[in-house]
């Protein structure tokens, strides 16, 4: 597996990176993990807009999601070939209806759906291209999933956003890569079943076994080089920040 970092601030884009997305290749397969604010002008520098297969939302949160609705346009409105046939897209419940909303200016009411082929996750595990993908809920103010995907014998976890909570240990037993959100500072914030600290992200890590963690979605008010430290105090195993266009093999 490939794992290109599209964007990986978390909240609102920073100077340096848009949000939330992270693009996984296999076999020719393109699979767009999240698509949040700025994602879509960043994913134009590692794809062509019109290549992707599959795109999978893990919480309808708009540094997660919200640039759907610029794609929306870029297959609905294609200037070369006429609209797009729909591609599957994965996200929790009310999906469609989140994406019609925030675009509020469409041609009819079901066009979303004639260039997006909405699917509701739910927990448990399903394939799309050539990856198996498991899901679970994890803990955030909204349904929010987190992914185990495996190709080939390689497993990539992801945590989307999260706090600490027992379904993450289990989406990231013994994975080969951990892509772990760390929006918080250890002692700094202490919100419940929102987000997590590098130390907890770290923690997870340890629990599971991990063969590597790459820290993601730090906010540009928190400081990566904490979370970093913090998460490398409980983690023996390798750690980074992730940076928009890291690429990874897996």
């Amino acid at each position: 597996m490939k794992l290109t970092v599209v964007g990986c601030s978390g909240s609102f884009p920073s100077t340096e990176s848009a949000c939330s997305s992270y693009l996984l290749e296999a076999d020719g397969f393109r699979l767009l993990i999240d698509m949040g604010n700025g994602a879509l002008g960043e994913l134009q520098r590692h794809c062509g807009l019109y290549d992707l297969d599959a795109v999978l939302l893990s919480h309808l949160h708009a540094d997660h999601c919200i640039d759907l609705c610029g794609y929306f346009v870029v297959r609905y409105y294609r200037p070369d070939g006429g609209r797009c046939a729909p591609m599957p897209v994965y996200g929790p419940a009310g999906t469609e209806r989140r994406l019609t909303a925030a675009h509020a200016d469409l041609p009819t009411d079901q066009a979303m759906s004639e260039v997006f082929d909405f699917r509701t996750l739910t927990p448990g595990t399903f394939t799309v291209g050539p990856f198996t993908v498991r899901t679970d809920l994890v803990s955030h103010p909204v349904e929010a999933f987190g992914f185990r995907i495996e190709h080939d014998g390689k497993t990539l976890t992801y945590s989307g956003d999260t706090g600490v909570c027992d379904a993450l240990d289990g989406l990231a037993e013994d994975t080969d890569f951990f892509l772990c959100e760390a929006s918080f500072t250890h002692g700094k914030e202490d919100i419940p079943d929102l987000h997590l600290n590098g130390r907890e992200a770290g923690a997870h890590a340890a629990r599971a076994r991990a063969g590597r963690l790459v820290l993601t979605h730090i906010p540009p008010w928190t400081d990566p080089g904490i979370n970093l430290r913090d998460a490398q105090e409980v983690f023996e195993g390798p750690v980074e920040v992730a940076k928009a266009g890291a690429v990874y093999e897996i």
